[in-house]
């Protein structure tokens, strides 16, 4: 892998993140972009000079905006110098405006290929991004990206599961995953959680047969489970087997699908999950 792209806020989730990204890198190969979006402060109009915060405009503010720019500048600079001085290949990757839209123009630049976001779950930075941008840097990357919890503490990727409907052909995905599986030295299971809700188009015997006619599959690396919803089911299965890293493969959908008949457990389980969750885009 030639980059990873790590955004990063400061917070606990982004140690994380940079775990996490540490995990799958290469360290002769793969350069470490880290990232922060520096969102300027903006002080309340209703504050005067003579308050407590300095008023818009006012010299005192200017210093406070000033020392707080160069702080955050600092901090990130630590971050490169820290995983050179472990060493990685890092490079810090400042920008100024939302995490969404640094987030794509890094894309643009630097076409990394992987992006590792942290989820802190206390309104902070990905939650910031929920509803609209978090699930569209999740699911229409043009590079894998990896939602790192704040319940997860990674410190390896040893028991990965792939969860998959066999509903569609996912070969060019899993000939990536089987990749970054022997980089990892992890055990893959394919997991398919059958429920009423979740509708069940294609025989899974035409995928499966077609799968290990390109993969050599172990007996039992498949495994298929019943359950209410699909999300509790996956969910389920992965605390039972406590596993280290969920992974799934996202595509395009019509609007029946997406809107009638089949929502994107992708896209609830970016917000939701514990597990560490790797998602790859299908072409």
């Amino acid at each position: 892998m030639r980059s990873i792209l790590i955004a990063v806020d400061f917070s606990e989730n982004a140690e994380r993140a940079l775990a996490a990204a540490k995990l799958i890198a290469e360290k002769d190969v793969t350069e470490l972009l880290v990232l922060h979006a520096y969102q300027p402060y903006i002080a309340d109009v209703n504050v005067t000079p003579g308050n407590v915060m300095p008023g818009i405009g006012g010299a005192d503010f200017m210093a406070m905006a000033t020392e707080l720019e160069e702080e955050f500048h600092k901090r990130l600079d630590e971050y490169a110098a820290k995983l050179v001085a472990e060493g990685y290949h890092a490079k810090a990757i400042w920008a100024i405006g939302s995490v969404q839209s640094a987030i794509e123009e890094a894309i643009d630049d630097h076409v990394p290929d992987m992006i590792v976001i942290g989820r802190t779950g206390t309104g902070g930075f990905l939650d910031k991004l929920i509803g609209s941008s978090a699930t569209h840097i999740a699911l229409n990357s043009p590079c894998p990206v990896l939602v790192v919890p704040p319940q997860a503490e990674p410190a390896r990727f040893k028991k990965v599961v792939y969860a998959t409907q066999f509903e569609y052909e996912e070969n060019n995905i899993l000939r990536e995953v089987f990749v970054l599986m022997n980089h990892l030295g992890a055990d893959l299971t394919l997991l398919k959680i059958n429920s009423d809700a979740q509708p069940d188009i294609q025989p899974d015997n035409q995928y499966i047969a077609d799968i290990k006619s390109h993969f050599t599959i172990r007996d039992g690396q498949i495994v298929i489970r019943e359950a209410k919803h699909v999300l509790d089911g996956i969910e389920a299965y992965c605390d039972e087997v406590q596993a280290d890293l969920l992974i799934m493969s996202t595509r395009e959908r019509s609007f029946i699908e997406e809107y009638l008949i089949n929502p994107s457990i992708t896209r609830k389980l970016v917000v939701d999950t514990h597990v560490p969750l790797l998602v790859f885009h299908l072409k």
